[in-house]
C-alpha cells in the first residue's frame, strides 16, 4: 500500500498537551431556564427532566454553538517521542465540542492537509433527519479535498458524552478526533463535572504505516504506548494527564475509548465509580471498581474524592485486554488524580484494585448491571436477519473481513447518497446494503432484529449511525438456541457494544430515522478491510433531506483533486470509511 499520510512531512513540532485538565464546563454557557439543574438537583433540566424520552421530545434552545477545525500535518510529542499526526488546530485530542441539549451545533472543517481527504463524523450523534450531516465518507459524502472545507450543522438532541472523529482511511487514529461533551440532566447528583478522560493506543509510527502489517499478516500491529487525554510517558520522555480534586466533592468524569485496536479496563486506585450513562443513555446508577470499555463506547462515572486519609495522589488506570489488545506497555498507560490539599509532584504509590486483573476477555460490561433511565420496551418482530462474518485472505492475498461472503467496498467518488439520490435501488453487492428494498425495514417505526455471529476469535466493538440500539442478547457460540424475547423490556439500549469473540450479539433498532447509515466494526484495521454494512432507512424519505448541489460541489472538487494526483482507491487497498 501507497500511504497518503506519508507523502508529506511538516517539521513543526508540537509537545503535549498541558498537564493538567483543560475542560471547564463553566465555557458551556448555561442558559437562566436551565438553572434548576444544580449539584443536588442534577435530574432537572429547564422544563425537562431525566424521565424525558429525548427520542421524540428535546428542547429547542435557539442557541448556536459555532466551531472551525482545521486539520494540519504536524509533528507531536504526544508520549516524548516526537511522530508526525494529522490534528485539529494543532492540538491532539482536538477541541472539545460543548453544548447544552437542544443547541444547534456548527463545525467548519478546513482540510489543510496536503496528501488526504477528510470528513468528520460525530460518533453517537443521532442526526435526525440530518442524515448528509453524518460525516462518512463515500456513505453520506465525499472525502473533504485538500484545500476545501465542509460545513456540518446539527442538532443536540441528545446528551452526554462522545467524540467526533475524521471517517476517511485512518485519519482519527493519526490525530484527528476530540471530545463531544453535552450537557443534560444525570442519573446521581455531583458537584464537579471534571469532564473528559479519552483513553487510547499510542505508536510511533503513523497508523496509516502500520496497516500493511494488519492486512499481510491478518494480525495486529503492536501499539508501543496509550495515551490518556492525549498524554503519557515514554522512556524518560513526556508528561502524564493529571487533575485535581477537592476532597469531599463529588466529580463527574467522562471516559471514552478512541483507541485504533485496545479494549481497556480503566480504574482509579482507591476510588469507587459510580455508572451513571452508557455512550448517550443516562442508567440507573450502578457501582463498580472496573470500568471494561470497548473502542467508541462511553461510560460517564461520579467519583467520590473520599480517600485523602490513604494518600495525596492517585493512579487512574487505563489497562489493555491482552485477550483482544497488542500494547507494548499494558502497565504504563496511566493518568493522576491529585487531591487539592497536596502541592506534591511526585509519582502516586497507591495500588490497583484486584478486579484490574480479573479476566474480562473483551466481553464488556454485563448487560445486567445497565437499565436505561428512560424505560422503553422493544416490540416483537419478524424482521430478523443474521450475519454471519469471517476472515480469509482476498485474491490478491489480503486479509479481509467477509459479511455473508461479501467485503465492504464503497467508492469515494459516488457515494451511497449520491446514488439515493440519482434514483439506484440496485447497489453492488460489495456495498452491503441492508436490507433488501422490498423489507420491512422501509416502513416508519418498523422494529428489526439483527443478529451478527462470528467463528472468529476476535471480539469486535460494533457501532450504528444514526440510531441507539436495543441488546437484547449475547453469549457464545451460535445464536440458534437463544431466547431474545426475555430481553424486551427496557433492555440497554447505546450506539456501540461488544461482539463476543467466537459468539453472538442480537440487536434491535427502530426505522425512525431516515437516512444511509453506517454500522460497522471500529477497530482501526476491520474498519478498514471490509467489517461493514449500510441500513437503509426509509430509502424513499432520503433525497429531501440533502441539498444535492452542496453534495455534488464536495465531490466535484474531490474528483478534481484525486484525478490531477492519481488517487486510486482500489491500487491503495482503501474500502472506503
Amino acid at each position: 500500500m501507497v500511504s497518503l499520510l506519508s507523502l508529506v512531512w511538516v517539521p513543526t513540532v508540537i509537545s503535549a498537551l498541558p498537564t493538567t485538565s483543560s475542560y471547564d464546563d463553566a465555557l458551556v454557557e448555561k442558559r437562566a431556564v436551565c438553572a434548576g439543574n444544580t449539584p443536588t438537583t442534577r435530574s432537572q433540566w429547564c422544563n425537562y427532566n431525566l424521565q424525558t424520552n429525548y427520542y421524540n421530545t428535546y428542547p429547542d434552545t435557539g442557541v448556536v454553538r459555532s466551531y472551525t477545525f482545521n486539520i494540519q500535518n504536524i509533528t507531536l510529542s504526544a508520549d516524548g517521542v516526537p511522530r508526525m499526526v494529522q490534528a485539529i488546530n494543532g492540538q491532539i485530542p482536538g477541541p472539545t465540542i460543548s453544548a447544552n441539549w437542544g443547541d444547534t451545533i456548527i463545525v467548519t472543517v478546513n482540510n489543510q492537509v496536503q496528501n488526504n481527504g477528510s470528513s468528520l463524523h460525530f460518533h453517537g450523534i443521532r442526526q435526525l433527519n440530518t442524515n448528509e450531516m453524518d460525516g462518512v465518507a463515500s456513505i453520506t459524502q465525499c472525502p473533504t479535498a485538500p484545500g476545501s472545507s465542509t460545513t456540518y450543522t446539527w442538532k443536540a438532541t441528545q446528551y452526554g458524552s462522545s467524540w467526533y472523529h475524521s471517517h476517511f482511511a485512518f485519519q482519527a487514529w493519526d490525530g484527528v478526533f476530540g471530545p463531544i461533551v453535552i450537557q443534560g440532566p444525570a442519573s446521581a447528583n455531583y458537584d464537579v463535572d471534571a469532564g473528559p478522560v479519552m483513553v487510547q493506543d499510542w505508536s510511533h509510527a503513523t497508523v496509516d504505516e502500520l496497516y500493511n502489517q494488519a492486512q499481510y499478516t491478518g494480525r495486529p500491529p503492536q501499539m508501543i504506548n496509550g495515551l490518556v487525554n492525549g498524554m503519557n510517558t515514554f522512556g524518560n520522555g513526556g508528561k502524564r494527564w493529571s487533575t485535581t480534586f477537592d476532597s469531599g466533592k463529588t466529580y463527574r468524569l467522562r471516559l471514552v475509548n478512541v483507541a485504533t485496536d485496545s479494549f481497556f479496563a480503566v480504574s482509579i486506585d482507591n476510588h469507587q465509580m459510580q455508572v451513571i450513562a452508557t455512550d448517550f443513555v443516562p442508567i440507573t446508577p450502578y457501582t463498580t471498581t472496573t470500568i471494561n470499555l470497548g473502542i467508541g463506547q462511553r461510560y460517564d462515572v461520579l467519583v467520590k474524592a473520599n480517600q485523602a486519609s490513604a494518600g495525596s495522589a492517585f493512579w487512574l488506570r487505563a489497562v489493555p485486554d491482552s485477550f483482544c489488545s497488542n500494547s507494548g506497555n499494558p502497565d504504563g498507560i496511566r493518568g493522576i488524580i491529585r487531591y487539592s490539599t497536596s502541592t506534591s509532584t511526585a509519582d502516586p504509590t497507591s495500588s490497583a484494585w484486584p478486579s484490574m486483573s480479573e479476566a474480562n476477555n473483551c466481553f464488556g460490561e454485563l448487560d445486567s448491571n445497565i437499565s436505561p433511565s428512560v424505560s422503553l420496551t422493544v416490540a416483537p418482530s419478524l424482521n430478523i436477519g443474521i450475519k454471519d462474518m469471517e476472515f480469509a485472505p482476498n485474491a490478491q492475498g489480503l486479509q479481509r473481513w467477509y459479511l455473508d461472503g461479501s467485503t465492504f467496498f464503497q467508492p469515494w467518488q459516488m457515494p451511497t447518497a449520491q446514488q439515493i439520490l440519482n434514483g439506484v435501488t440496485n447497489f453492488n453487492a460489495s456495498q452491503n446494503i441492508y436490507p433488501a428494498e422490498s423489507t420491512g425495514l422501509l416502513v416508519v417505526n418498523n422494529w428489526h432484529y439483527l443478529v451478527i455471529e462470528t467463528v472468529e476469535i476476535f471480539a469486535h466493538p460494533i457501532h450504528m449511525h444514526g440510531h441507539d440500539f436495543y441488546v437484547l442478547a449475547k453469549g457464545s457460540g451460535t445464536f440458534l438456541g437463544a431466547n431474545p424475547l426475555s430481553m424486551l423490556n427496557n433492555p440497554p439500549r447505546r450506539d456501540t457494544e461488544m461482539l463476543p469473540a467466537l459468539g453472538w450479539v442480537l440487536l434491535a433498532f427502530r426505522s425512525d430515522n431516515p437516512g444511509a447509515w453506517l454500522l460497522h466494526c471500529h477497530i482501526a484495521w476491520h474498519q478498514s478491510t471490509g467489517f461493514s454494512m449500510q441500513i437503509l432507512d426509509q430509502q424513499s424519505k432520503i433525497p429531501p433531506l440533502y441539498n444535492e448541489a452542496q453534495l455534488q460541489q464536495t465531490c466535484a472538487s474531490w474528483n478534481s483533486y484525486a484525478n490531477a494526483n492519481n488517487v486510486n482507491q482500489v491500487a491503495l487497498n482503501e474500502d472506503g470509511i
